[in-house]
């Protein structure tokens, strides 16, 4: 990962989902910018003083290169973030850059293995969506979780690991009996050991017009990068997990008006009491329990209201230019089938113990043993984090499994050494 740019400027629509994707590639990089929104007299002074009236918009000034036209892929690009795989083969290959997969790759690559990161977005995975993280280890006064994965990133590249990012797994096999990945780009590398830490993919909201009005005033997150743009304005929030309480409160804390929509009865059983606390002191934020968004309403192609529907049936159309979906995730384990490894119903990843069945091994397990505690149903492939059955969602956990994982690549590669 390059280091943060000491200035950069961007000028652009707010709505245009264009626009938006590139303002929030920054905002999930940790890398700190100054938005210029069009038709503003601060946009026009810029455009002016830099001779860029009439360019092709969104415009990234990088303290002094100009990209016009600029899209996430030609920014990673130029910041060299999406470098493809320097070698054909490594000890361990990681697949996915959240909490688990960094872990994994900063305690492996410290204890001198090649080691490889493979991420088909930006790292930090749905924590690189979170304000504030408060409870983690170490951070008296919390961490912005785009700021714990670029230092995570950097820790782990500091050891030698390698982060591929912006270039997903596309493909999987096996070559001279190890295991072969194909990543996006053409490229292909074999590792001794896999780790899966796929992590989580934002649960859909299943109301009509939702995707329309995706990056028009709908956003699946907490919605980091549009937090200063709402003050004065009001916003809805679906959810009532931690991530919907960091929302709420930064959204507040910005000077929005904010409307909490919550399926259950009560904050208590998701979202942490120290978050609790603070929602209920806010003047700015409204709760309604037992509610639900039942409808969209738009006007010329964006969000003006959302109706919301309590236990009794009774509707309310509230009018907000925002919308904020912290509704959970869904394991991204589609991959899962294609190669092998089981699933438990929900579709979370089973390893170690959760694979036998009355003491008896997986079908088709090719090692004389029992699966490893963080051993998928192939040998020799590991999960961790989120996507893994029995996880418990949390950061630090997913750091500690991913450190885990490492002792256990340990116990595979010398098992590969000594197998005839």
């Amino acid at each position: 990962m390059s280091p943060v740019r000491p200035e950069v400027e961007v000028v652009g629509q707010t709505l245009d989902p264009q626009h938006h994707c590139l303002r929030d590639f920054l905002t999930r990089i940790a890398q700190p910018y100054t938005w210029f929104e069009v038709g503003t007299l601060p946009a026009e002074e810029l455009l002016i003083k830099r001779q860029l009236a009439g360019a092709q918009l969104p415009i990234v000034i990088d303290d002094g290169r100009v990209y016009t036209g600029a899209s996430v892929v030609a920014l990673a690009q130029a910041w060299d973030l999406s470098t493809p795989p320097s070698r054909p083969h490594y000890d361990l290959a990681i697949v996915g850059a959240g909490p688990a997969g960094l872990g994994a790759a900063v305690y492996a690559a410290s204890d001198g293995l090649s080691t490889v990161v493979l991420e088909g977005d930006v790292p930090g995975g749905q924590a690189s969506h979170t304000a504030l993280i408060e409870n983690f280890f170490g951070f008296v006064d919390g961490i912005g979780g785009a700021e714990l994965a670029r230092r995570a990133g950097r820790q782990a590249e500091r050891f030698g690991a390698e982060l591929v990012l912006l270039r997903g797994v596309v493909g999987s096999g096996i070559r001279d009996g190890r295991p072969l990945l194909r990543v996006a780009g053409g490229h292909e590398l074999t590792a001794d050991v896999v780790l899966a830490a796929t992590g989580m993919e934002w649960r859909r909201l299943e109301v009509d017009g939702v995707d329309e009005l995706l990056d028009r005033g709908v956003y699946y997150g907490a919605g980091r990068s549009e937090a200063a743009r709402c003050s004065g304005s009001s916003v809805v929030v679906v959810g009532a997990g931690n991530s919907a309480g960091q929302a709420i409160m930064n959204l507040a804390d910005a000077g929005a008006s904010v409307t909490l929509v919550v399926r259950g009865d009560s904050l208590d059983a998701r979202m942490s009491s120290y978050l609790v606390r603070r929602v209920e002191r806010q003047p700015l934020i409204d709760v309604h329990l037992r509610t639900q968004v039942s409808a969209l309403h738009e006007d010329h192609g964006r969000l003006a209201g959302v109706t919301l529907t309590d236990a009794a049936g009774a509707e309310n159309i509230v009018r907000a230019q925002t919308l904020f979906l912290c509704i959970g995730g869904v394991p991204h384990t589609t991959w899962a089938e294609g190669v092998g490894v089981r699933l438990d119903r929900a579709g979370y990843v089973l390893t170690g113990l959760d694979l036998l069945d009355e003491g008896r091994r997986p079908r088709g397990w090719s090692v004389d043993r029992d699966p490893l505690a963080l051993e998928t149903s192939v040998p020799g492939l590991f999960a961790a984090g989120d996507a893994r059955s029995g996880s418990t969602k949390r950061v630090a956990a997913a750091v500690g499994e991913g450190g885990s994982a490492v002792s256990l690549v340990y116990r595979r590669l010398e098992e590969l050494r000594t197998s005839p």
